[in-house]
């Protein structure tokens, strides 16, 4: 995309060092528990979304997409581990013309299957209570009692009636190996070994008529870092303290279940138009029927049919937490970004900037309604960024594939807040600190940014937002160094005797 005067003046101040986190507007996080119908239903909680071009070695022509869900998990999670349900549906939508409507949707389905495995006890065949009966190395081991495997479809135009396409991996297969998750040392030979089985499990992906992208799905080390507990403790922490270290990151000793595509940016762009907006979702079927006398068996304790209904959604962070009111939570979980004008009034005149001001009078909060400085870089993308040039405003994540990455040592993880425009809000990578950027944003930075002409054209000035200046902060904060430097980029998991 041209690069806009406008656009032109929005980078250069950005760079300049204000604290702007463009898209994503308050104290953006993610979207762990954020909706009180999936505390029900973890299985299907999406929790963050992560989009950028893959900035690996060698991989810059292609963007890594990573869906994460089932939030908090605990490394001690047996006997049963972390699995996705079988059925349940999950997919990563990406919008690449702007209208708000996905065109490509990769959707998952996932089958667990158990091998029945038994020992001789006293002379007689009795099936183990455990996923795993021995150690385990390479994929789909005997000693793994229980196999998960999964599909992908590729879907292009609607999600439900468009064209569908089964992948394949480049040996043939379409049926591909989940991990099973990081048990313990003993269970996969040492400190090291459990990273060596996962990395087994990516695989070359056939995407025809485009060329060749890469699949993972497993467990990962919980990438997101926030004082989650002060922060919902009633901000109960100094906003203008340290940035670095002042406060400990609450998700350190947790993980994630992860689906991480790398596909070739020329799989998903059309149309001469560089940016591409994108979300994940999970979706649920309509009925379900409990069965009081489940056969011998895993997953027969229920039988599910109808239709789908989606009930997670996530792309910028935080949305759901603390833009959404409580009412309206599950309904934004099952809407789409075309019907996002409905809610408009979270986004214009937000709740969050006066919560602060209550809390901390010395922050006030900005004056300028409708925040249509909000409306600009939350549902539209920057002007010259990454805001398509047809764009419907609707809440997505948004990348200009036509910005080439930053190498992993040289990120900034305030994104183009701090001068790299690789970064938050265009797109989001593993170290961007989003919470800081969005929480600087939701109070005003870019009025201030902006300047008394509104150079920016975003409706507001200095004026309008005393506090916009200030360097808010929840203390945490990573460093990319801090994440894998290729594919899939999350960390090993924390392993389940720690």
């Amino acid at each position: 995309m041209a690069t806009s005067k406008q656009g032109m003046k929005a980078a250069a101040a950005l760079a300049a060092g204000a604290a702007l986190m463009a898209a994503a507007f308050p104290a953006g996080a993610s979207s762990h528990r954020e909706a009180p119908f999936l505390t029900n239903a973890p299985k299907v909680d999406g929790t963050d979304f992560y989009m950028f071009r893959s900035y690996a070695s060698g991989r810059q022509d292609y963007v890594t997409l990573i869906a994460n869900f089932i939030p908090f998990q605990d490394p001690q999670g047996g006997p049963n581990f972390y699995q996705f349900d079988q059925n349940a549906l999950y997919e990563i939508h990406v919008d690449n013309n702007g209208d708000a409507k996905e065109d490509i949707s990769f959707q998952f389905r996932f089958k667990n299957t158990s091998k029945h495995t038994a020992l001789t006890i006293g002379g007689k065949q009795v099936m183990i209570p455990l996923i795993n009966s021995s150690t385990i190395s390479g994929v789909n081991p005997a000693s793994l009692n229980v196999r998960e495997t999964y599909t992908i479809d590729m879907v292009k135009g609607d999600r439900r009636g468009g064209t569908r396409t089964r992948l394949a991996g480049t040996g043939g297969t379409s049926e591909f190996d989940k991990p099973v998750d990081n048990i313990g040392e003993k269970t996969f030979g040492g400190a090291g070994g459990y990273e060596t089985y996962a990395n087994q499990h990516i695989y070359d992906l056939n995407i025809p008529g485009c060329g060749t992208g890469r699949v993972f799905v497993g467990q990962r080390k919980e990438p997101f870092y926030i004082a989650v507990g002060k922060i919902f403790d009633l901000f109960n922490l100094n906003p203008l303290g340290a940035e670095v270290s002042g406060n400990k990151n609450d998700l350190e000793g947790k993980n994630v279940s992860s689906i991480a595509l790398e596909i070739p940016i020329a799989c998903l762009t059309a149309g001469g138009e560089p940016v591409i907006g994108a979300y994940a979702t999970a979706s649920m079927r309509q009925g379900r029927l409990l069965n009081p006398a489940p056969a011998s068996g895993i997953n027969n304790a229920a039988k599910e049919g109808g239709a789908w209904s989606q009930v997670s959604r996530v792309g910028m962070p935080l949305v759901n937490e603390v833009i959404i009111g409580m009412d309206d939570k599950d309904r934004f979980n099952t809407s789409k970004p075309k019907d996002d004008a409905q809610f408009i009034n979270y986004v214009t005149n937000p709740v969050l900037p006066a919560v602060v001001e209550t809390l901390f009078p010395s922050a006030k909060a900005p004056t300028n309604f409708p925040r249509n400085d909000l409306v600009t870089v939350f549902l539209k993308g920057l002007p010259g960024v990454n805001q398509p040039k047809n764009v419907v405003a609707s809440e997505m994540l948004r990348l200009n594939t036509s910005i080439a990455p930053t190498p992993q040592a040289s990120q900034n993880q305030l994104g183009v807040a701090g001068g790299d425009n690789a970064g938050f809000p265009n797109g989001r990578r593993p170290a961007d600190d989003v919470v800081d950027a969005s929480l600087r944003v939701a109070m005003g930075a870019l009025c201030v940014l902006t300047g008394a002409n509104d150079a920016l054209g975003v409706g507001c000035k200095p004026g309008d937002a005393p506090a916009g200046g200030l360097k808010l902060t929840d203390g945490v904060r990573k460093t990319a160094t801090d994440f894998k430097a290729a594919f899939p980029y999350l960390n090993t998991p924390l392993p389940g005797n720690q």
